[in-house]
């Protein structure tokens, strides 16, 4: 977008024309650098890597394709690498699969021998004996459910609430009992450094049940990267365990995704809306990105035009508060790739417009912690609303003060400028942030200089308006915020070029 472009845009909005951020899931409908292009152009901020499928060439191929589209639009794109998890799954049938009648009797037991309508394998030595009589196993997304009558070392002899059919390998939800398994598999470690070594943005963990989780993650995160190479670390929250211990794992983590699908299954359906509000709220208070996540336009999986339910869903997540949306099989598999994206573009820039999105947002304030960062962050909203500002101009290296800023969700767009090409793809996810990369800064002068040039080239502003300028000094000491400057644009920085 060139400058005459920006000429025609309201300058307090950014770019995209919102604040909230898109995701979304590359699959087979969507590997392909030119459909990637289009996801890109159609709004997707960032491309989630689902490991669960497809292999280490599927994916290297469509990582090199999004650093090849970043190059050419100019425009930090984060990657998160979405890790598969301990995925419980019962064994094999004689004829692929079952009937459990209702109100019937079904074993899940330790012989590997083919399932019948009365048994099958659970290959996971580690749930026997942990369960204990009332708890309940749900099988294929809860579409079955056993409720256990008697369990040892050897067998879990379970009434079927719901019966129905049950096939090969089907998943199974644990979620009366903490699963004493490891938060990663070996698969899971293959992945997280294949995820590392080609440059993953994001880490994301799933079926995280305790903050010991998160540690564990972040340890073998340090093994295989150092320094500028450091993916964040997002927890993804689908497990009742987790909603917990919430504020810890929030504590350990860069970034939380809302992850409805497992969650759903867990608990009762009713249960969680008010549960997503609670975990956006949280990680909004903490200052962490924060993702909602899962069936959010399933049907345009199959069809154009999603259903007004979906619509509302998308609707409701915005003005929850939530940094970024994400896109599932719409993007990964489905017959209408682009037109997800575009649709759900639409829907996040329509809610933004509306003057009670504004107004919740407001209501949802959270209390600034009391440090000198956090009260320029929050008297950066606070100017904005006092005078006409068309920018906040945000210098950081590691990325914190942009969540600060972020956290207090202001009306003017920010523009984030950082020396570090990682910090500008991590900040794709955070709300409101538009993120250019350039040299660092060495003064005041150079600072104030350089901000000012870049509000005007990348459209955030006009000769005549003003924008804040928030940063830290000493330059490149992260976590130093103690700076806000207001300046008025002339125009005249533009003849200066900018690395």
């Amino acid at each position: 977008m060139t400058n005459s472009d920006h000429s025609n845009l309201d300058t307090r909005m950014d770019p995209r024309g919102r604040r909230v951020k898109i995701l979304a899931t590359i699959g087979p409908a969507s590997r392909s650098p030119d459909m990637l292009r289009k996801l890109f152009k159609a709004g997707a901020d960032a491309f989630r890597v689902n490991m669960s499928h497809g292999d280490h060439g599927d994916h290297e191929q469509a990582i090199r394709a999004i650093r090849d589209m970043e190059q050419e639009f100019a425009r930090p794109i984060a990657i998160l690498a979405d890790l598969q998890g301990p995925k419980l799954r019962v064994g094999t049938f004689k004829d692929g699969s079952a009937v459990i009648r209702h109100s019937g009797h079904f074993t899940l037991d330790r012989d590997p021998t083919p399932g019948d309508e009365t048994r099958v394998c659970l290959p996971h030595p580690e749930l026997f004996g942990i369960l204990e009589r009332g708890q309940r196993l749900l099988i294929n997304d809860g579409k079955i459910r056993l409720v256990v009558k008697e369990a040892d070392e050897n067998r879990i002899f379970c009434s079927a609430e719901v019966g129905g059919v049950i096939s090969d390998r089907k998943g199974v939800n644990v979620p009366d009992a903490e699963v004493p398994i490891p938060a990663l598999t070996e698969k899971d470690r293959r992945d997280l450094a294949f995820a590392v070594e080609h440059g993953a943005d994001w880490i994301a963990l799933s079926f995280v049940q305790r903050p010991e989780d998160m540690a564990e993650a972040r340890k073998l995160i340090s093994a295989h990267a150092t320094g500028q190479s450091m993916p964040a670390l997002c927890a993804k929250i689908e497990k009742p365990q987790a909603v917990g211990r919430l504020d810890s794992i929030i504590e350990l983590s860069d970034g939380i995704m809302v992850a409805r699908g497992d969650l759903g299954v867990e608990l009762e359906p009713h249960e969680v809306p008010p549960l997503q509000k609670r975990i956006v709220a949280a990680s909004r208070n903490a200052g962490k990105p924060v993702i909602v996540a899962t069936q959010m336009l399933e049907s345009m999986i199959e069809s154009p035009m999603p259903t007004r339910a979906e619509v509302s869903d998308v609707a409701n997540a915005v003005y929850d508060g939530a940094d970024a949306v994400m896109l599932s099989a719409e993007s990964a598999a489905g017959e209408w790739p682009e037109e997800s994206v575009a649709m759900m573009h639409r829907i996040t820039r329509q809610v933004e417009r509306d003057d009670g999105y504004k107004e919740r947002i407001r209501l949802l304030d959270p209390t600034p912690d009391a440090t000198t960062s956090d009260a320029l962050a929050h008297s950066c909203m606070t100017i904005t609303e006092t005078v006409p500002i068309s920018a906040i101009t945000v210098f950081t290296a590691s990325g914190s003060t942009a969540r600060r800023v972020a956290r207090e969700r202001p009306a003017t767009p920010m523009l984030v400028l950082t020396p570090s090409m990682r910090t500008a793809r991590r900040v794709a996810l955070l709300w409101g942030a538009h993120a250019v990369p350039t040299k660092d800064i060495g003064s005041f002068e150079e600072m104030i200089a350089k901000g000012k040039r870049m509000a005007l080239r990348h459209g955030f502003g006009q000769p005549g308006s003003k924008q804040i300028v928030l940063a830290g000094v000493p330059f490149g000491t992260p976590g130093a915020t103690n700076l806000l400057h207001v300046v008025t644009l002339t125009g005249d920085e533009l003849d200066k070029h900018d690395g």
